[in-house]
Parts: structure tokens; sequence; C-alpha cells
């Protein structure tokens, strides 16, 4: 309590004071609930018309994420060319369309339908996410970023174990179709939120009109290259999030052992609505742990820039405990417990590393520099994602690949240690 008081009063203040702040916040609520009822409905979906088949859990996934890599060059170049607010203004809207057409899968012979869908919304994301945490700087001061990232990340997290855990009842007592429309008017609700901000975007001013050629010239993306290789804990610090998105098999594991291994098990409640909740629970509990880290982790760091790096370290290990713990899991409350303590290390290492890379890269730069660092995470997700899927189908137990993961979890965490050791040998 002593740690949540004062963290609770930075961010009331934060939203009382800073409208375009609050609108961006109220637009990511109204969005993200939508996302995690409606990824939720997708897993099940698919799990439902493949006969259990993990690897199209796996595919799904590879889809909302590994886009994300391919187009980050881009993404970057018009993040730093045009209006931050504008592009996600027109990814929300373009988004609101394309889950619509998950209306349209209805017997395994359309589940190809899929994925293009999915295709399509991740692309329209990752020209979205860069430009949401590089307005942060342009919207807060200086001392409330790291607050402003915490909030967000807590937000997050809350809209994970919420959204997660009601879209499961949401689809058992209205049909996944209900989930689907719920998330395509969030992002509606978004884009009329993020289009009643008003600030300054001193990053496009003197540049001339973005041209369809410029999308093809590649020296935009040399030059962000060039800015991030300088300076080498930035350099260290844009590959934080590859780290953490090896985690990513979470995706599928988190799913598979909720209806394989730990479904819930309730009086009257039949086995497919119990594997619905059991799945719903441990993908809760990951936005419980999410909601938690920056919680602790923002109390404890301050605006200390020394502690943001260590806390890091300490971030991955945590996630490495908690999927060796969730691979020896007895029960399904053990296994929420295993999974809140891996993600409240992994949200703590999202939210240090966002806030240190908007403290150390200028404005003209961070869009190039959030599409590296979303494109590395999702690179890594999307990786490691695909495999839990092919090693469960071909019979690898998930208890199993979860202890993999947890041991993989190591190897960013050392790396990061050397980073650390090489810069402050350097100064």
């Amino acid at each position: 309590m002593r740690v949540f008081i004062p963290m609770l009063a930075t961010y009331l203040r934060l939203l009382r004071t800073n409208r375009n702040y609050r609108l961006l916040w109220m637009a990511q609520v109204v969005s993200e609930l939508g996302d995690w009822f409606y990824s939720l409905a997708v897993y099940n979906l698919l799990l439902e018309l493949t006969h259990n088949r993990a690897q199209s859990v796996g595919l799904a996934v590879v889809l909302q994420v590994l886009p994300h890599t391919f187009a980050a060059p881009t993404a970057g170049v018009v993040n730093d060319r045009i209006s931050r607010r504008a592009i996600m203004i027109g990814a929300d809207i373009a988004r609101f369309f394309i889950v619509l057409g998950m209306l349209g899968v209805r017997t395994p012979g359309m589940v190809w339908m899929v994925y293009p869908l999915l295709l399509l919304e991740t692309l329209g994301a990752a020209f979205f996410e860069p430009a949401h945490s590089a307005v942060i700087p342009n919207i807060v001061r200086a001392s409330d970023v790291l607050a402003a990232n915490a909030l967000a990340s807590i937000t997050w997290s809350f809209c994970l174990a919420a959204g997660a855990s009601l879209g499961g009842v949401v689809a058992v007592l209205y049909g996944r179709d209900t989930v689907f429309l719920l998330n395509a008017f969030s992002f509606l609700g978004s884009a009329w939120l993020i289009r009643r901000m008003r600030f300054d975007e001193p990053h496009a001013a003197g540049l001339p009109p973005l041209r369809g050629r410029d999308l093809v010239d590649f020296s935009p993306i040399l030059e962000g290259f060039r800015y991030i290789r300088a300076d080498s804990l930035l350099f260290a610090t844009v590959f934080v999030k590859g780290g953490i998105g090896l985690l990513g098999a979470n995706n599928v594991l988190l799913p598979v052992l909720g209806q394989r291994v730990f479904p819930a098990k309730f009086h009257g409640l039949d086995p497919a609505r119990g594997a619905i909740l059991g799945m719903s629970l441990l993908m809760g509990a990951r936005g419980a742990g999410a909601l938690l880290g920056p919680i602790i982790g923002g109390r404890w760091a301050g605006d200390r820039h020394s502690r943001l790096r260590s806390g890091i370290f300490a971030g991955f290990l945590l996630a490495a405990a908690g999927y060796m713990l969730l691979g020896t899991s007895t029960s399904l409350i053990v296994a929420v417990l295993t999974v809140v303590l891996a993600h409240a290390g992994s949200s703590t290492n999202w939210v240090f590393s966002t806030t240190l890379l908007q403290i150390y890269t200028t404005d003209r730069f961070r869009g190039r520099v959030f599409a590296a660092d979303y494109g590395l995470c999702m690179l890594g997700i999307s990786a490691s994602s695909y495999l839990a899927g092919v090693a469960i189908d071909l019979g690898v137990p998930a208890r199993t690949f979860a202890v993999v993961i947890g041991c993989v979890m190591l190897v960013p965490a050392g790396a990061w240690a050397i980073a650390l050791a090489k810069t402050r040998r350097h100064g």
C-alpha cells in the first residue's frame, strides 16, 4: 500500500491536469479492452474449427506480431515525416473495417479468412504503436515521462486482465460475434478521442510532403540505424523488447495450458466452458502481473536512470523464474501465481526500456527508433509463438516448453548485464 498510494496520486494528477494525455489514455482503455476480448475469441475460434491444433494459434500469433517487423522501416519513416496524431486516427479507422470481416468466419472451410484479416490488422498496429510512444514526450513534462509510460503499461495490463477474463464470460453468454463487434467499435471510439487531442508536432515542421517514392527511399532508414548505432546504450536498449519478445510463446502456451491442463472445474460447468474459463484466467493472470510490475518497479526506480537499467536485469530474471515454475505447477491456482510473477518482470522491462528510449532519443528520430524497438519485439514474439505451436503439435508437453522458455529468458538477461558492464567501462 505504501508503494501504491504515491504512484496513484501521480497518475491521477497526470490525468486530471493534462488533457492530451487524458484523451490518449482513454483511447487506450477503449481500444485495448476490445483487443483482449477479441484475441481470446479468435484463439478459441481457431482451436474449435481446427480441432485443437495448437499450430493454428501459433500462426495467428505470428500474423499478429511478425508484420510489425517487416513494416517497421516504413512505419518509422512515415512516423517521422507526417502527423503522428493523423497516423493513429487513420490506423484506428482502417482496423474498424478489418475486424468486422471476422464475422464472416463460420465453418472450418472459412478458417483461412482469419489469417489475412489478422495480417491487415497488424499492419495498422505497426503504424499506430510507434506513433503512440513517440507522442508521449510531446504531451507530458520531462519529469512525468516515466509516470506516463508506467500508467500506459498498467492500463494495458488492466485491459488484458479485465478483457481476457470478461472476454471469456461475454463469449460464453453472448457468443463470439458480440466480441468481434465490440472490438470493431472500440477502434472508432479510440479514433474519436485521439481526434480531440491538440499538441505541437515539431518533428514534421519544415519537411516536404511525404511522397510515394519516399517509402522506398532507404536513406532515412540508414540514417536512423546510424543514429541508434552511434550510442551504445541506446543500441542495447532498443534490443530489450526483443528479449521480452522471446516470452511471446505465452500467447500459445497459456491458451493451450488453460484448455488442456488447467481447465476451470466448477459444479455445473461443462468441459468446453471450463476450457474457455481456464484460458481466460491464465491470460488474466498475465495482465495482473503486468499491472503489478510497473507499480512496484516505478516506485522503486523513481527518475534514477541507473535503477531503470538495473531493473531491466531483474525483470528478465523474474520472467525466467516465473516460466520455469509454471512448467512445474500442479494446479490452476499455482499456475496463475507463476504467470503473475513472470509478467510482473516482463512489464517492468517494457516500461523501463520505453522510458529510457524516450530519454535517449531526440524527437526527429523517435518514430524510427520506436519502430525498430517494436519490430524487434514482434520478431521475438512471432518466432517463439510459432515454435511453441509446432513443438506442442509434435508432442512436446506444454509444461516442458514453459520450462524451456524460462531458461531461454536467461540469455537476454546475460546480454543486458554484459552491455551494462561495457557501458560502465567506457564511461
